[in-house]
This record gives C-alpha cells, structure tokens and sequence, in this order.
C-alpha cells in the first residue's frame, strides 16, 4: 500500500508547522554559531556538515520536521550572517523580514514566469512594477522598461546583447579596470570581441583616457561606465561620459547595480546624476534594496529594444493566443521557467515607499562615514579614502606596532605593514569566526574592506570591528 503524498506548500496548515520548525532551527542555528561566521575554517564547516546530513540519498526517508530542523539548522549554524553587523565583507545584504515573507508566498504558489496561464496576477504585478521602477531610472523618457534579471551579470550580459542586436556582432566595449568582471564574461558568451579596458589609476574612468579609446577604434562601440565600483564603491563622472557619448554618437551603459538604489535617497541621489542619460542601466536590489536574492533589473530607456528578445514557443505564446489578447512573457527574459522575484520588491516598495528605501540608504551611508572616522582617529590604521557609497577601505600601518610616523620604525627605517600580513589579519578573522571583511587591491596595496548594508549597525558595532582588527594586527 503506497504512503499518503507527502502535503503541497500551498496548503497552508502543515506549512505553517513546518514553517515553526523553520524559524526554531534558523534561531538554534544562529545561537550555535554565535557571530557572523562560524569558526574552524572550511574543514570544520564541512565536517560538521557531513556529520549532520550523513547518507544524503537515503533508501527510506525521515520525518519531514526532523529533516528540516537538522539541514536548517547547520545551515544555519554554517552561514555567513549578512545581519550580523560584524558581516561586512561583499555585496551581500540582509533581506527585509517583509521581503523574505514575500519569497516565501512567491515559493509556496509557485507561478512560472514564461506564460501567463501559469502566472496572471504575478505577470500583472511585474508589469506595473518595473514599468514604474524604469521611471524611476529614467524620468523623462518616453518609454521606459525594466527587466527582471538574477542579478548585474545577467543584466550587464543583457546591456551587451541588445548593443550587439543593435550594432552588430563587431562592436566593441570600452569598459575601466573598475569595471565588473561581468563584462569579459559577457563579450565572452556573446561572441563580441574582448572589451577595451581603459586604466583607472584614481579608480573612476577618465573621459579624457575614454575619448582617447574611442579615437583608436573603428565600428560600433558601448561605453560602459559604473555607479557603484565592488571593489571601492566609487562612481564614475557619469555627466561627462554621457557628454563624450553624445558627441561621438555612442551608446552609454551605466552598471549601477550597486549604486541604482542611492535614486530613492533625497540626501544622495544627486550622485547619479547623469544616470538618466544612458541607454540600458543595471539596477541590483539584492544589495541596497534589501532583497533576498535575486533581485537585478535591467532598465532600458526605450523599450523597443527590447523587441529582439521576442521568441515563439507555440506551448507557450501561440500567435493566436497573443492575439486574443493573452500576454507574451517569453520575450521578458533570456530564461524560460523562473520565479516571481517582483513580488517581494512590490511588497517592499508598498510597505516602505520611496522614502523608507532612502533613509535605509541614508543609514548605511551614514554607518561609513562613522567607520571612517573612526579608522581615522585609530593612529595604527590607514582610511583609503572617504567613503562615497557604503564601502571602507582601510589597513593597518606600522603604527600599531608602537613605531613611530606610519611607514618608518624608530631609527627613520622603512617598515612597513605587508599585503601578506593584511591578508592574514583577514583570514584570522574568517577562521575565528569574529568577522568577516573583504579585501580590494588598490594604489598597488592590498586593503581590509567593510561593505556597509545594514541598516541596523550601530557606532558600537563599528567600534567593535576595529578593535578586532587592532587586536588582530598586533598578534
């Protein structure tokens, strides 16, 4: 006699008491591990793994709670906890409860967003979603759209397909050293040829050097400039570039999926001016929009580029179902099947609007500019620079080894803190468990990096993490 099926997500009383289990094994988890990242290193986190999830194809089953409190919970126990304020090291954000909630509503209906007989509302609610976070991109123009990707490599590959749809498979990108590795990635996948990489020796690309690139070229070419670096949070002098462009009658691509979000702040939006002058710009909401990943738009001024994405699958958008009216969904993405992530950002625009997205903005920004200080107050730490977004750079010098002037010991002798001992200082902080940082090369150095994106940080926690690092130094 077969077992009764195991119960659907979409019924919601044993799903509300998986979902206790859940949330008891994700708070027994985090207790276990107690800071931002847990302790041992890779060989520990993998071990304990394997001591929990044993056989992971096993002839007979568990009982469904016992499985889920035991995999969430050294999940849990194993993770790197962006909310954790000590977790500062990459673009990794701690989702909104609200939005998380919206996931999992997402998760439990399941629509697939490849037709609308399998998504009506969720199709509808994307509709109106990112036609009214295209506006946002792009205010003046026309007719703007926005398409939903997995994240800035997705929509910087899709920024480099509608150029190479528009002006042939010859055409050539002109990016900064600053730039995402996206871009090669993309030209690669695309059959374009190799993207012409123009020095950023102050981190942000040089019109001058940019025109000097585009004077040796022949055939079509895309200039794609950042709002938002990964590795320093810088943002290109993006007015002068749409200047250079529209001169040259070339096209501008802004990878703004870093920086995109600061639009909604008041205090700070002005540091994307020029935004609005590109062509196609990439947003990420999984980082300054709070979202559970993945939440990446790419954002086109005009839509009808978009019309060489349209596709045919007679399962799918039959000519004659289109024509009665049924909408085409096939042509929204490069993927077929994929999930409504719209609706946790629609969820989180509702509930905060624009100003509630600016002050978590205006938060982290400020969370910087107080690290920052502090770094600058510390004799044995060196700051890269003002912060512009939310990332910190910074490392230790010889003063923190009670020398005296930072770069010189007692006598006038250069001596100064190494890449390799900026490394470790990271590295033991990672395998302690204590915190987790970053690392970016610049001016030839090797610095600590701290990626602020939680709103919720207080000057303490930030005060706390330099100690760390002091102490860290000083072994």
């Amino acid at each position: 006699m077969r077992a009764e099926p195991p119960p659907l997500a979409a019924d919601p009383t044993p799903l509300s008491r998986l979902l206790g289990t859940t949330l008891d094994a994700l708070r027994d988890g985090a207790r276990i591990r107690g800071g931002p990242l847990p302790a041992g290193g890779p060989e520990a986190v993998a071990r304990r793994v394997l001591e929990a999830l044993g056989d992971p194809l096993p002839e007979t089953g568990q009982d469904p709670h016992e499985a889920l409190r035991t995999l969430v919970r050294v999940l849990a126990e194993g993770a790197a906890d962006p909310a954790h304020p000590l977790c500062a090291a990459h673009l990794h954000t701690p989702p909104l409860a609200l939005a998380a909630a919206a996931d999992l509503a997402a998760s439990a209906l399941n629509p697939s967003m490849d037709s609308w007989d399998q998504a009506p509302a969720a199709s509808a609610i994307e509709d109106l979603v990112t036609a009214a976070l295209a506006a946002e991109v792009f205010p003046d123009a026309t007719h703007p759209d926005a398409l939903v990707t997995t994240g800035g490599t997705e929509s910087n590959q899709l920024a480099l397909l509608l150029a190479r749809e528009r002006q042939g498979p010859a055409v050539r990108t002109v990016v900064g050293a600053n730039a995402h590795h996206s871009f090669q990635r993309a030209a690669w996948l695309l059959g374009l040829p190799e993207p012409v990489v123009v020095p950023t020796p102050r981190g942000t690309l040089d019109p001058a050097a940019v025109h000097e690139a585009l004077t040796t070229l022949t055939g079509p070419t895309l200039v794609a400039a950042t709002a938002g670096t990964t590795d320093e949070g810088l943002i290109d002098p993006l007015p002068a570039l749409a200047d250079l462009c529209d001169a040259r009658h070339t096209d501008l691509h802004i990878d703004a999926a870093y920086g995109g979000p600061v639009l909604f702040s008041r205090t700070h939006r002005s540091l994307l001016d020029g935004l609005a002058r590109a062509r196609t710009v990439t947003v990420d909401l999984h980082k300054l929009g709070w979202q559970p990943a993945a939440a990446g738009l790419l954002a086109v001024r005009d839509a009808a580029d978009l019309a060489v994405l349209g596709h045919t699958a007679a399962y799918l958008n039959a000519d004659d179902d289109t024509e009665a009216g049924l909408p085409d969904l096939l042509g929204r993405s490069l993927r077929t099947t994929r999930r409504p992530d719209i609706l946790k950002t629609a969820v989180t625009l509702r509930a905060l609007g624009r100003t509630g997205l600016g002050e978590l903005v205006d938060a982290c920004m400020d969370r910087a500019q107080e690290l920052a200080d502090l770094v600058e107050k510390a004799p044995g730490l060196d700051l890269r620079a003002r912060p512009t977004l939310t990332t910190v750079l910074f490392r230790p010098n010889a003063n923190g080894n009670g020398n005296g002037p930072a770069g010189t010991d007692e006598t006038g002798t250069d001596e100064t803190v190494t890449d390799e001992t900026v490394a470790a200082i990271r590295r033991t902080l990672l395998t302690e468990g204590r915190a987790v940082l970053g690392r970016a090369e610049a001016d030839g150095r090797l610095w600590l990096k701290a990626t602020l994106l939680n709103p919720h940080a207080t000057p303490g926690d930030l005060a706390q993490l330099i100690t760390l690092v002091e102490g860290s130094a000083h072994r």
